[in-house]
């Protein structure tokens, strides 16, 4: 009797609950459940229309970069092309040119550019400037050729404002990311040990296949080369590095037109550690000329290099304090002063000579 009498009010609970779910009952009769209503989306906003024709008006200036190397069978003595890595670049003009990092090509005995409509070309190397991580392909493009990105100003950016990285991160073909400028005037060791400077940093998501692809600025102009991230994965941590446009538009010209860059020459020799402790000893923020070449552009104006006396101690000689205006306190900056000139330039230094600060002027040399 117990046991009836609880199936029964099972039987009412299945009842009541079926009752209540008419859109159940439903669902279950016709055997499947059927589609909710889409919902309009509306308008886009502002700020993700503007993203979205960032983006497809420069998609097709954006190259994927794939290098090869020549490796030799040591069975068959055969050589043969394998796959070395990818990057990205970007069109620098109607000629060809491609741009992108130099250590995106740096050992490599080939090279194909990939372009966003499918199309593939051989590459062949223009030029390339380790000093700057910058790299000039060139690939024959015949009708149908994509615009090159316009070209912005970078030293007139700000932090915070928003840029677009656009790449091949992972082989990740034709990628947009966005971001701030986090920080401006940044050092960073290339992989050649040379110091690349006056970088842009960015929080954009920067990852391995991103380098040589552009940075942009709001209004789609090319701002910057990616060229690295700070990253102990070495995925993107939230900063990434690019090669400012002021920069990018002083040296592709130049690896355009001569295949290499030639730095100009002052002809101080000078090193950033002792300069540092020269500085700090003797209370004087400046570049110390420990030495001069001969025949360089220095000794023609009449430098005068640091002295070893006889007795073991050190006799101070010129102490370069400013190009054009410009203060200094390290040698960094002096190199970078240099480089925003070209082999025959006459710049004008402000130095320090026995307490007497003086003005000179020099006509720089070609460096080598």
């Amino acid at each position: 009797m117990f046991r009836t009498m609880l199936l029964m009010l099972a039987a009412l609970v299945l009842i009541a609950a079926w009752q209540s779910f008419p859109l159940l009952q439903a669902e279950l009769l016709a055997g499947r459940a059927e589609p909710r209503v889409v919902t309009p989306r509306g308008d886009l906003a502002e700020d993700e229309r503007s993203t979205i024709a960032l983006f497809e008006q420069a998609r097709g200036s954006v190259v994927f970069i794939a290098t090869t190397e020549r490796v030799l069978n040591p069975w068959t003595r055969n050589a043969l092309q394998v796959p070395r890595g990818t990057g990205s670049g970007f069109l620098w003009d109607r000629l060809g040119h491609v741009v992108t990092n130099d250590h995106v090509v740096a050992g490599a005995s080939g090279a194909m550019v990939r372009l966003a409509d499918g199309r593939a070309y051989d590459a062949v190397l223009v030029g390339t400037s380790p000093a700057h991580d910058l790299a000039v392909l060139r690939i024959g493009v015949g009708t149908g050729r994509p615009e090159p990105l316009p070209i912005g100003t970078s030293h007139d950016l700000r932090v915070g404002q928003k840029v677009f990285a656009i790449g091949n991160p992972f082989g990740l073909d034709w990628t947009l990311t966005t971001g701030i400028i986090s920080a401006l005037n940044r050092e960073l060791p290339s992989e050649t040990g040379a110091v690349i400077e006056r970088l842009i940093q960015t929080d954009a998501a920067i990852n391995p296949g991103n380098s040589g692809g552009p940075l942009l600025d709001s209004a789609g102009r090319l701002i910057g080369v990616n060229t690295a991230i700070y990253s102990p994965s070495g995925a993107s941590a939230g900063i990434g590095f690019a090669v400012p446009v002021d920069t990018v538009n002083r040296v592709v010209p130049r690896l355009i037109a001569q295949g290499r860059y030639i730095r100009p020459s002052l002809g101080v020799r000078a090193e950033e550690q002792l300069n540092a402790a020269l500085s700090a000893r003797l209370g004087i923020e400046g570049v110390f000329a420990l030495e001069v070449d001969p025949g360089s552009a220095a000794e023609r104006a009449g430098i005068r290099p640091a002295r070893l006396m006889r007795d073991g101690g050190f006799q101070a000689g010129d102490v370069i304090l400013a190009v054009e205006g410009r203060p200094l306190r390290r040698v960094a900056e002096l190199l970078a002063a240099l480089d925003r000139q070209a082999p025959g330039d006459t710049i004008t230094l402000t130095i320090l000579r026995d307490g007497t600060r003086l003005t000179i002027t020099v006509t720089l040399d070609a460096g080598r």
